[in-house]
This record gives C-alpha cells, structure tokens and sequence, in this order.
C-alpha cells in the first residue's frame, strides 16, 4: 500500500489510518526512523519500558525516578568494571 502525505513546516506527516490499521498503530504508539540513502523507513517498535514491563518487581516507587535509575545504572557499570 502506497499513500502520498504532505510534510508541515515543523516535519511532521499524518499517517493514513489505512495504514495505521495495517500495521496496529495507535495514539501513544511508538515508531522507529531509520535511513537509508534518502528513503526513511518507518517502524512499529515498542518503548524499551513496555518491553520489559513486569520483569522486575519493585515494592515502592521511589519519589526522584531519575535519581533512582542513575544510581542502579552506576552500581552496575561499577559491577561490572570491578569484577573484570
């Protein structure tokens, strides 16, 4: 299926919901932009969050996310440099 949109001032494009339904886009979807040359390719992905959604069980989110992420991403590169 070929559909030809229109790009606004800001590089948004609309995508045809005919499309959209073919590949199960919905509103808060994400995609992937790739190019290649001068074509862009444009897939559906899902957020690194969704994809590891009920994988680790937390029992109290805590108040500063960031700060928590940053920390648990340091003692972890901190793991692993020592331990080699």
């Amino acid at each position: 299926m070929v559909e030809v949109v229109r790009m606004d001032s800001k590089g948004r494009i609309l995508i045809p919901k005919a499309l959209r339904d073919k590949t199960e886009l919905t509103e808060g979807s994400y995609v992937k932009v790739e190019s290649e040359g001068k074509r862009l390719i444009i897939e559906p992905t899902e957020s690194a969050a969704m994809k590891h959604y009920g994988r680790f069980k937390v029992d109290n989110i805590p108040d500063d996310l960031d700060a928590y992420v940053a920390e648990e991403v340091l003692k972890h590169w901190l793991k692993k440099t020592t331990s080699t």
